[in-house]
This record gives C-alpha cells, structure tokens and sequence, in this order.
C-alpha cells in the first residue's frame, strides 16, 4: 500500500530553504503519483522553465514560449502532512473492519502516527 496518493498534503523535508530559495519547509497537494519512478508532482514545489515550440493551433493562435511548470521530486523528500497538527508525519498501516451489503471485509487503511514533539 502506497504511503502517498493523490490528493493527499505533503511538505517538503529535504533540498535548500526558502530562504536560500529552495523548497523545503512547503506544503502542497499531490498532483500526479509515478509509482515506477517513486516520484511525486507536488502543487506549487519545484517549479521549471520549460521552452515549448512556436506552433499554431488549428484556431491561427500561437503557442509555444516559455513555460512554468512542477517537476517531479523523489517520494523520500516529501512527508505526508497530519491534518490534526498540520507537521509531516509518519504514515502507519492498521487493519479495520468494512461492512459494505452485509458483507465485512477487512482492509488496511492509513493513518497518520503522531508528530513532532508531543510524542
């Protein structure tokens, strides 16, 4: 089972500060999950210029210039984000009982552990 969906609050606990310009320390929503690549796309983190070709649409409008867009970041540099305390936290697994038509099911759901210093 996956640690992190998309969707899910995530901040960024790795690279160079804010205040050097880096990222660590933001938060944002899961844009895009590439689970063979353990990478994430992350809302607002770690933007790109990216250059895209002059064309034209079938319209006569142009395209193309320079764009900016979220670049993807490894899994192991985000943390998933407690909605109780809003910090990053750890992620547990534990089994709950599902009654769905009369039929109990068992499932592994996420929860988030406790973090920072009230442990």
């Amino acid at each position: 089972m996956a640690n992190i969906k998309k969707g899910d609050l995530v901040q960024v606990i790795s690279g160079s500060s804010e205040a050097r310009g880096g990222d660590r320390g933001k938060q944002g929503r899961v844009i895009e999950v590439q689970v063979e690549k353990d990478r994430v796309i992350v809302e607002g983190v770690n933007f790109v210029t990216k250059h895209v070709r002059v064309g034209q649409s079938q319209r006569g409008t142009k395209t193309g210039g320079i764009e900016t867009m979220e670049a993807p970041i490894h899994v192991s540099n985000v943390a998933l984000v407690d909605p109780e305390t809003k910090k990053p936290t750890r992620v547990g697994h534990r089994n709950e009982e599902v009654t769905k038509d009369g039929v109990t099911k068992t499932v592994r759901v996420r929860y988030a552990k406790k973090s920072g210093k009230d442990l």
